[in-house]
């Protein structure tokens, strides 16, 4: 079992004892989703902590998602909720980078991805450039900021 699929089910247990509904529900979800995770496709199969990881980052957005629409639509005590269960699922995720940190990581995917063509690279290239960053930020960063932090050093 992966060390952070043990940390989840521990932790469950803690705020089972403690009393504390919204991290034990909140907890008990994505245990779900990543019991759904292991048992889908053709065979049941262990995840690895990366594997868990993207699942917790993928709850977390649509905790974020959910929050935005509440929100939009003037339920504010439904977007706390949310916002409050994406809180919970953020201290099992990597520490977010810094806008200074996202830049740096697009310039040099700009560089490598220079390097392997030849010339610099344009908009064309976004996709060539977005690899190599989506690598080096490793779930860090979220896709619309290192986007955003790419298109701005293409243009």
């Amino acid at each position: 079992m992966s060390t952070l699929k043990e940390r989840l089910r521990s932790d469950l247990t803690a705020a089972m004892k403690s009393r504390d509904e919204l991290v034990k529900a909140t907890l008990r979800m994505t245990l779900t989703a990543i019991g759904n995770a292991e048992v889908a496709g053709a065979e049941a199969r262990e995840l690895g902590d990366d594997e868990v990881l993207a699942i917790i980052r993928k709850e977390a957005k649509k905790r974020a998602e959910s929050a935005e629409a509440f929100a939009g639509a003037g339920r504010d005590e439904l977007a706390a909720q949310e916002r409050a269960e994406g809180e919970v699922l953020a201290r099992y995720l990597p520490a977010q980078l810094s806008d200074d940190e996202l830049s740096e990581i697009a310039r040099a995917a700009v560089e490598q991805t220079a390097a392997e063509l030849g010339e610099r690279p344009g908009q064309r290239q976004m996709g060539q450039v977005m690899r190599h960053a989506t690598a080096a930020a490793a779930g860090r960063a979220d896709g619309k900021r290192l986007a955003t932090a790419v298109r701005s050093l293409l243009a």
